[in-house]
């Protein structure tokens, strides 16, 4: 498909290498509304004050950049602290119908209100903001079809983690999840973007709900009562075609789906309440919770927060506070500013907890953790979407379970996994036990939102005449040199950097949290390439052997001698490679330091796409059994390249050290125009060629 979005939005962790690659296209103006939003560069540390405070000061000449090139170009810009993007989009862009990429993997948010949203990476908005069609493989519908009622500690997040059970990590690839049917009434416009959110991690192009009064209902409490109007009149195009057929159809009973806590290290592996601690007791995960977390762009909404307050007020009649530490991440400043207004900070302050900047923060690895210590064995529960080894806090023996906020928070009280709210008891501080009561809620404020401050920089008419500087000797941003054009000859017996054993998400080819701050500059960012991937050869990370020395190093040090000397290399890796976040630094890095293909069992959507981009051949296994003939000290030919055509399988010779060697076949998906893409040496050089 060749479309065409209304919008783009991006985050400022991957939009500072958009907006460098927008930059060197040379056009003067972005073609279509296009917005910037500060989210990702706030660490956790303090509280949210004193966290906003601290980032301001160390990410200025970042915001500094973002901020000005937004008004040169063009773009809505959001400062830090005004809220998590796809909470923004959410209270301010998104509508039933409308079509938006954005550059972060949990875009699809904005289905919660019928709308097209999709995730994607840098040098897709890029092409957008371009005025270029953005190119999407038609995918498959994935029919959820609801009955029942969401009741008692059942929570839309009970959905979709119920949907990652069924279908698992790599189960919604390259298709779109259209959820339907009479339970979708009782779900709120928020708990539809809940569900949506999290599409993400089954893999799913996007996901989305059929318009109705509830998402009508929140049009018309975030101020666009037209658009609601819109929506309604013309309703019968917003929902499903009468007999329309999926490709392939689930159904959920709400009125029997238990609460589940899914995990540890996979988003997958779905819990329900009333067996998790048994299992936690049968796989040796520590019982004892260590932190509670709450929020996020998945859970932060006004409902999610009156959930939470309703269980901490229970809480307190009795005495009762948290038994771990607990933290609060409202979703935006104006969630933040009704839930001051409205007394809902109070009551979960009372209990213990901190509240965080509105900000991705923990979620996303921004967490300063200071009570373990790194490779101590512990368990987080939090309201987040992802749950990877290291995902958070960057400690791989850190056991992190997702649920809903609720879940969440009266596992806090207990402080222990076997805990189920359902059907146990808390002791009081009078010694006289009691049991939690369902959590009651407000889906929207009785008195409306409060914005809170305002925190929105909209682009000037004509900023042409404005400056963005960017210093040569910053080691946070650094302009891009174009990569250099396939000179048109096979490889021939490179050498294989690292086999890639089991999972390997973006997060373990471009590790985030501390790495952040580099996503502006390249070849800084480019130290954390595959540092917590697992070698094949070893069984250990970041430690390869150099084939043409012997010696075995990290591998960013590796990569970057074989760039020295001019040998370029390829990447093994096993199924649904590159799942997980949207970051195209997953690509950009293994193109910078000298790669040239990856080839694995399969993709995920997102980062197949983000490495056609850079000039990268993603290759599958045609055989899935030949990933076991490759040794990690073979060299690899990848012939007949100047023949490369859609849809024809690319010849590939691993030669091993005893003199032996294997045929294979690899596969791929490359069109006509994506082959142009690596033979230029990128899109963005292809863009140029076109100009």
């Amino acid at each position: 498909l060749r479309l065409r979005p209304d919008r783009v939005a991006m985050q400022d962790a991957t939009a500072q290498m958009a907006m460098l690659q927008f930059i060197s296209s040379g056009l003067p103006k972005v073609a279509v509304p296009s917005t910037i939003h500060c989210d990702h560069l706030i660490e956790a540390q303090m509280g949210g004050v004193e966290d906003l405070k601290r980032a301001k000061s160390l990410n200025e000449e970042v915001y500094d950049f973002l901020s000005s090139a937004s008004a040169k170009y063009g773009l809505g810009f959001w400062k830090p602290g005004s809220g998590i993007i796809h909470q923004i989009i959410l209270e301010n862009y998104a509508y039933p119908g409308l079509l938006l990429i954005g550059t972060d993997s949990h875009t699809p948010n904005g289905g919660g209100l019928g709308g097209v949203l999709i995730g994607v990476g840098g040098a897709d908005a890029v092409d957008v903001m371009a005025g270029l069609p953005w190119e999407l493989k038609c995918p498959k519908v994935i029919g959820v079809r609801l009955t029942g009622k969401i009741n008692g500690w059942t929570a839309p997040k009970d959905v979709i983690l119920k949907v990652a059970d069924l279908l698992t990590v790599a189960g919604g690839t390259g298709a779109i999840i259209e959820y339907h049917g009479p339970g979708a009434e009782s779900i709120s416009c928020t708990g539809m973007a809940t569900i949506c959110n999290m599409g993400a991690e089954v893999g799913a192009t996007t996901s989305l709900f059929p318009f109705n009064h509830r998402m009508s209902t929140y049009l018309k409490a975030t101020g666009r009562e037209v658009i609601a109007g819109l929506s309604e009149k013309y309703c019968d195009l917003l929902v499903p075609d009468k007999d329309c057929e999926y490709d392939t159809l689930y159904e959920i009973d709400l009125d029997k789906l238990e609460p589940l806590v899914n995990g540890p290290f996979t988003p997958d592996l779905a819990n329900p309440i009333s067996k998790l601690g048994k299992a936690a007791k049968e796989n040796g995960w520590p019982l004892d919770i260590s932190v509670s977390l709450i929020g996020s762009c998945t859970n932060s909404s006004y409902e999610d927060m009156t959930r939470a307050a309703s269980i901490a007020k229970q809480a307190l009649k009795h005495g009762v506070k948290c038994k771990t530490q607990f933290t609060v991440t409202p979703g935006s400043e104006q969630i933040r500013s009704t839930m001051e207004r409205d007394g809902i900070d109070k009551p979960l302050s009372d209990i213990g907890a901190i509240v965080l900047a509105n900000a991705c923060g923990p979620c996303i690895g921004q967490w300063n953790r200071k009570d373990v210590k790194m490779g101590e064995k512990n368990t987080i529960v939090t309201s987040y979407n992802r749950n990877f080894t290291g995902r958070n806090d960057a400690n791989p023996a850190t056991h992190a379970f997702v649920a809903s906020p609720e879940i969440v928070t009266a596992l806090s009280l207990a402080g222990d996994l076997r805990f189920n709210p359902l059907t146990d008891s808390l002791t009081g501080t009078d010694g006289e036990s009691f049991k939690l009561e369902i959590p009651q809620g407000e889906e929207l404020p009785q008195r409306g939102f409060d914005p809170g401050q305002d925190t929105y920089q909209a682009p000037p008419t004509d900023g042409s005449n404005l400056e963005v500087n960017v210093d040569p000797e910053s080691n946070r941003l650094q302009l891009l040199d174009p990569f250099d054009k396939w000179n048109g000859k096979d490889f021939e017996e490179v050498p294989i950097l690292i086999k890639v054993l089991g999972k390997c998400t973006t997060d373990h080819i471009s590790a985030a949290g501390p790495w952040l701050k580099y996503r502006g500059h390249l070849d800084n960012i480019s130290n954390n390439m595959f540092i917590t991937a697992t070698n094949a050869e070893n069984g250990e990370m970041n430690k390869v052997r150099n084939q043409i020395t012997g010696e075995y190093g990290p591998v960013p040090d590796t990569a970057r001698y074989y760039k020295a000397n001019n040998i370029p290399w390829v990447v093994i890796g096993d199924a649904n490679y590159g799942e997980g976040s949207s970051r195209e630094h997953a690509a950009l890095e293994p193109r910078h330091l000298g790669g040239v293909a990856v080839i694995v069992k399969s993709f995920a959507r997102i980062h197949e796409t983000n490495l056609k981009k850079q000039g990268l051949l993603p290759l599958t296994f045609s055989d899935l059994s030949d990933y076991d003939k490759v040794q990690s000290s073979d060299r690899v030919s990848l012939v007949g390249l100047a023949d490369l055509k859609p849809g024809n399988p690319v010849k590939c010779i691993l030669k091993h050290t005893d003199g032996s060697s294997d045929e294979i076949l690899l596969n791929h998906s490359l069109n006509e125009s994506q082959i142009e893409w690596f033979q230029a040496g990128s899109a963005l050089n292809r863009m140029k060629e076109l100009q």
